[in-house]
């Protein structure tokens, strides 16, 4: 790369949790999560493979990949494998012609992600995560870091940042295969941090990614386990115990043993909170810096964050809001940035990295959609006062507005919204309309300015705008907004401030002047297994398949038509371009479809070029019905008629909702008969 002014830098996360960022110069021009497009909920993505949110980045940006000046690719997983080469990926090729494409690890690619954008001219930085790179994909300096055993793969770092240098000082490595232990029945054993959380989430709930569920269950019990009986930290090495998973030697999962994993919950939660405040402690002592900077998806914890913020020792404390695996991505592009610009401090005050949809693109996604109605009151010039009105009515609606956040929280910009006064919308959203846990608690968007008076926090550190930080209610307020108030009268809050988000903070001020409470309920716009949405198009159909009452959309009000019922009473249309049947991977003599993956990709075409899909059997059963013709009503009926099938209509309507995000079926209202659209390549093994 030569020394432009204002280089374009491409950085790529290759993870289980994909994205991309781009940079010009300092500025962060446009970052998106591969979810977001795929439809995919943690779509992984490969440095030799196209990927959706690179081609988004570079058309927000209006370049074509020859402009770029540097491609930095940060790998979870071992970064040698041919499919992680970046000079193998064909979107890219027009790059290679003497500009770097740089590899760092994954750790590092989290702690730059944080540092960058903390505003901090130095900081030490804590990485925490399940697992990230192994040691063979680790710099010279960050192998000379290492503490413990030589080989294995990382699971906490720490790292001292000055200016655009960020040296590792400690890192601490897991044998492979060791971070969790599925071998066997019952509660995996566990080798790192972010994997004995993941352990208990796969004893509670089936599935180790479910994290946040552990985290919102454990204000129901009490500890039933000592912090060391899961993780001891002496001189800021972690040892793991076999003592808890050597407990739970059976599979019964949520909602069996309710009262029993609800002090699991709170057992492991305590531990996490004494690890991660004995590796901060020691990092404090250690450090000449009066900042922590923290990232890795442990850093999404936000009982620790807090905790951090009162405990640390150090004076100031920064958690980066994309502290999962989109947030490398960031981490990637400041890396190639740094080797030619010295670092210009700024803090991260708003999280919108996404494209802005303007008016023309709103209209066409409403005009495309059948049953969605643009409500009689579109002109009325107080969107918020509206919206403010049907809330406060008890209806749910969609909030999108402006640019999608990256990382895990919906924002403002990607939300469903409510009344957090209303106690029956809590069990409304989890048992209707998310499809979750009677548990999970709903966070409050909170006007910044109105922050401590609500909750016993110090008015000079109330500052929430990112959601990651848990305050406790004052007394008598959380009894106030039960929809929103946790068991333990706390809340994951959002501080708003109007500079950053005008819309979402006039319409939460309109929300206090009618009702005297200065928030409102705020979720992901997305349903269960899924991904926040993306488009405007995405949002209106979010808003179908949810049930719920209304959606705004860049300041149009739009609702389901009168006589909308479900997305079964719509006729789906195969959609895909064309499709692939590989024979080698169909069931043989012992085994049937049902036990395999997919024997059959579909090309789909999204709005960032076009990708492989493979699908389940179950949606494969589905598919295999879809005429264009009968309604969604009808395909249930005849599946269950003809084929015997035992699918319900909640799994079909689930099924024809996942064929619609991936694109490979689209619904109209009931037309003549279309014909099947596409063509068959076989891939003969």
């Amino acid at each position: 790369m030569g020394k432009p002014e204002t280089p374009w830098v491409l950085g790529l996360s290759a993870a289980h949790n994909g994205g991309a960022c781009l940079l010009h110069g300092t500025e962060i021009v446009a970052a998106v999560q591969e979810e977001r497009l795929s439809g995919i909920k943690r779509d992984r993505t490969y440095g030799a493979s196209v990927s959706l949110a690179t081609e988004y980045c570079l058309r927000h940006a209006g370049i074509g990949p020859g402009q770029l000046d540097a491609i930095v690719l940060c790998v979870q997983g071992e970064a040698g494998h041919a499919e992680q080469d970046v000079s193998l990926n064909h979107q890219l090729r027009q790059c290679f012609n003497g500009i770097p494409a740089l590899r760092i690890s994954h750790h590092l690619g989290h702690a730059i992600s944080a540092y960058a954008v903390s505003g901090f001219s130095d900081a030490a930085i804590l990485v925490v995560d399940g697992m990230g790179s192994p040691e063979q994909d680790l710099s010279e300096e960050e192998r000379r870091a290492v503490i413990g055993a030589p080989c294995g793969w990382e699971i906490i770092s720490a790292y001292e940042a000055s200016g655009t240098t960020v040296r590792p000082i400690a890192k601490q490595l897991v044998p492979e295969g060791k971070w969790l232990d599925r071998a066997g029945e019952g509660m995996p054993s566990f080798g790192s941090i972010g994997g004995m959380y993941s352990a208990v989430a796969q004893q509670i709930f089936g599935n180790p990614m479910d994290a946040g569920k552990v985290m919102g269950l454990a204000p129901f019990g009490t500890p039933s386990f000592q912090p060391h009986e899961f993780v001891s930290v002496t001189n800021g090495l972690a040892t793991f115990s076999t003592a808890v998973p050597e407990r739970f030697r059976h599979s019964d999962r949520w909602p069996l043993r309710q009262r029993e994993y609800a002090d699991l919950a709170a057992s492991v939660q305590s531990a996490l909170e004494e690890a991660i405040l004995a590796l901060v402690s020691r990092l404090r002592a250690s450090s000449t810096s009066a900042y922590l900077c923290y990232s890795g998806g442990v850093a999404l914890n936000c009982l620790v964050n807090e905790r951090l913020m009162h405990e640390s020792g150090f004076s100031d404390v920064f958690v980066a809001p994309f502290a999962e695996d989109s947030g490398p991505a960031v981490g990637a592009a400041f890396y190639g940035l740094w080797r030619h610009r010295r670092h210009r401090p700024a803090r991260l005050v708003s999280e919108g990295f996404g494209h802005r949809y303007g008016p023309s693109e709103v209209r066409e996604a409403i005009r495309s959609i059948p049953l969605v109605a643009v409500c009689p009151d579109r002109d009325v010039t107080d969107i918020a006062d509206v919206t403010a009105d049907r809330l406060e009515r008890g209806q749910l609606g969609a909030w999108f507005d402006g640019r999608s956040e990256l990382g895990p929280r919906a924002l403002g910009q990607r939300s469903i919204v409510a009344d957090p006064r209303r106690a029956e919308h809590k069990v409304r959203l989890n048992r209707d309309v998310k499809q979750r846990e009677a548990f999970r608690p709903f966070a409050p968007s909170v006007l910044a300015e109105h922050v401590h008076t609500w909750f016993d926090v110090d008015e000079a550190r109330c500052d929430s705008p990112f959601m990651l930080r848990t305050f406790t209610f004052q007394p008598g307020c959380g009894s106030r907004v039960p929809a929103v108030a946790h068991v333990d009268d706390s809340a994951r809050v959002q501080s708003v401030h109007e500079e950053f988000q005008p819309r979402f903070h006039a319409l939460i001020r309109r929300f206090h002047e009618r009702t005297g409470v200065p928030m409102i309920l705020n979720t992901s716009l997305n349903g269960s297994g899924q991904p926040i949405v993306e488009t405007p198009s995405d949002a209106l159909w979010t808003m179908l398949e949810l049930g719920l009452n209304f959606a705004v959309i860049e300041g149009v009000l739009v609702e389901p038509a009168a006589d909308f019922d479900s997305i079964l009473g719509l006729v789906p249309v195969i959609a895909a371009e064309s499709y692939t049947v590989d024979y080698s991977f169909l069931p043989g003599p012992t085994t049937s479809v049902k036990s395999r993956a997919s024997a059959v990709d579909f090309k789909v075409v999204t709005p960032w070029g076009s990708r492989l899909q493979p699908l389940t059997a179950e949606a494969l059963s589905v598919l295999a019905v879809i005429d264009g013709v009968a309604t969604g009503h009808e395909i249930h009926e005849r599946l269950q008629r003809d084929q015997n099938d035992e699918l319900t209509a909640a799994q079909v309507t689930r099924t024809m909702r996942f064929l619609r995000r991936t694109r490979i079926v689209d619904f109209r209202a009931r037309l003549p008969s279309i014909p099947l659209v596409g063509r068959q390549e076989v891939a003969a093994s």
